[in-house]
């Protein structure tokens, strides 16, 4: 694709924000503008915490943006609505993708609605809400902010003592606390791009589930892909990702994160619609599966950005 380069013209990377996903979206952008300078494209990094950044992106002779932003302000749809308002082209999904990508209260009430498995769950938006946790849920369950990306915010409960403790670490986060029944299974990421499903990847920690430290700390987890499954089941978990996704207007790339239950029943936990790219991160570990590497995995999620901006 190094004759195409030019077909791209200028590329805004943008990255950083200022949301508490900052220090990981830097290390992706970083990666992502590494790897597009290698490939010949004029490419130049945005922070996109600068206040003059809709100024420089207006200014600065950009032909497209390729969002690597991640959480608040970047992966919820207010930079895509930005985006299109200033007439430039954008990787992955649109103003209403990413912000039902990001709300995951959203995203379980539309897999609801178009029949799709998600874990039961309950909404606290106050302290005095949560004795409805035992009778409907039960116990452990998983408390998270609705709108946080990374698991921040997250942590398992398994009585009722210990939840308002929990419900106030995810209130730091957001007002709206989601809790759900834990599935006790194993955890599977899938990665999407341009309408394809790549090889699922089965996560495996010693932790008590994959947490932050998990994510981006500890040496102790393992990712399988080839992720074991017969092919069968992982074509139908790759249908059932594909589904998901569309089910909340998402489009170009991202990753859908599910659980396998003790009987094998599938369970959508989330979206991400601007996932992590490092070249230790999930997708990219996927498309080397899949025979893509970084660079061209790099190019290929650019080139979402020709859906324009409607």
């Amino acid at each position: 694709m190094n004759g195409q380069a030019a077909d791209f013209g200028r590329v805004a990377v943008l990255m950083g924000g200022c949301s508490a996903e900052r220090e990981i979206s830097l290390k992706s952008g970083n990666a992502v503008l590494e790897a597009l300078r290698r490939r010949g494209i004029d490419a130049q990094g945005l922070d996109a915490a600068n206040e003059g950044l809709l100024a420089e992106l207006q200014q600065g002779g950009y032909a497209r943006a390729f969002i690597a932003l991640h959480g608040r302000g970047g992966e919820d749809g207010v930079i895509q609505g930005a985006l299109q308002t200033l007439g430039l082209p954008y990787t992955g999904s649109g103003v209403l993708g990413s912000a039902l990508g990001m709300d995951k209260l959203r995203s379980k009430q539309v897999w609801q609605a178009a029949g799709l498995p998600t874990p039961p769950f309950v909404v606290a938006e106050a302290v005095d809400e949560l004795a409805r946790v035992a009778d409907e849920l039960g116990f452990p369950v998983m408390v998270k902010p609705a709108r946080e990306g990374s698991s921040i915010g997250m942590s398992r409960v398994d009585s009722a003592a210990a939840l308002p403790a929990a419900w106030e670490q995810a209130r730091a986060y957001d007002s709206c606390v989601l809790i759900e029944r834990w599935i006790e299974g194993e955890e599977y990421t899938v990665a999407l791009l341009a309408g394809e499903a790549l090889p699922l990847i089965r996560l495996e920690t010693p932790r008590e589930y994959y947490d932050y430290a998990a994510k981006y700390e500890a040496d102790s987890t393992r990712y399988h892909c080839p992720c074991g499954l017969p092919a069968d089941q992982e074509t139908a978990l790759q249908g059932l990702a594909l589904a998901a996704f569309a089910a909340v207007d998402a489009r170009g790339w991202g990753r859908v994160d599910l659980l396998l239950d003790a009987a094998g029943a599938p369970w959508l936990i989330e979206v991400n619609t601007v996932p992590g790219m490092t070249d230790h991160s999930l997708v990219p570990m996927a498309a080397r599966a899949a025979g893509i590497e970084f660079d061209e995995l790099v190019l290929r999620i650019l080139d979402t950005s020709r859906q324009g901006v409607a």
